[in-house]
């Protein structure tokens, strides 16, 4: 019970400082600056709907398929390893920019649905989404070698840090919202894409030696 909270908590923090940068996220930052604190959290329990859908319709799939062959975890492993090592690299080369959209033109608020259907189909509708969380589900589920409850505690911790850590975005980019500019966000992704890489040159070799 323990092992799988704590993997979730740790692969939680690493998903939402490395990967979390996406398009989300910035239309996250925004609306925390442009509309308000509790619009931000609405669009964030949106993006944390989503993604609750997606492992839960990549576990469905990924249960299926794992094996406890050592061929496969040597495959899952390198195919972790690549496609974090291609994220990083998109990530790093990702250009950025925030809109602003202050200048007072649409000063109506929108229904708190708004917000979270938009997170949510902003966040389903990216492909990128769908292969990263396919990626985790499927490696994860062979590590435990399909043990649906561990799976599931593990994922669940794991998605309810990264809601907890795209709250406090949302209360951050609020609260120094004067010094959340493109170059900042740029700086992130260079950063956030070498860690994703460097992540991904390390599942790559552990696979590999792990298998020999």
């Amino acid at each position: 019970m323990i092992t799988p909270i704590w993997e979730g908590l740790i692969l939680g923090l690493t998903l939402a400082f490395l990967f979390g940068f996406g398009p989300a996220l910035f239309a996250l930052i925004q609306t925390s600056i442009h509309r308000g604190l509790w619009s931000g959290f609405q669009m964030a329990f949106g993006i944390f709907l989503s993604d609750v859908t997606l492992v839960t319709l990549c576990l469905l799939g990924a249960l299926q398929i794992i094996n406890e062959t050592p061929e496969n975890q040597l495959v899952f492993g390198v195919i972790t390893g690549i496609i974090l090592i291609i994220f990083g690299i998109v990530t790093f080369r990702r250009k950025v920019q925030i809109a602003d959209d202050s200048n007072g033109e649409e000063l109506n608020t929108p229904s708190p649905l708004t917000y979270v259907l938009k997170g949510f189909f902003l966040n389903f509708t990216n492909p990128f989404v769908w292969l990263f969380w396919i990626l985790w589900v499927t490696a994860f589920t062979s590590n435990y070698k399909g043990e649906t409850h561990s799976v599931i505690i593990l994922f669940s911790t794991t998605l309810l840090v990264i809601l907890a850590t795209d709250m406090l975005k949302c209360f951050g980019a609020y609260k120094i919202k004067k010094y959340v500019t493109p170059r900042f966000i740029q700086w992130i992704n260079w950063i956030a894409g070498a860690g994703l890489s460097v992540f991904g040159i390390f599942l790559l070799i552990r696979a590999v030696i792990e298998f020999y």
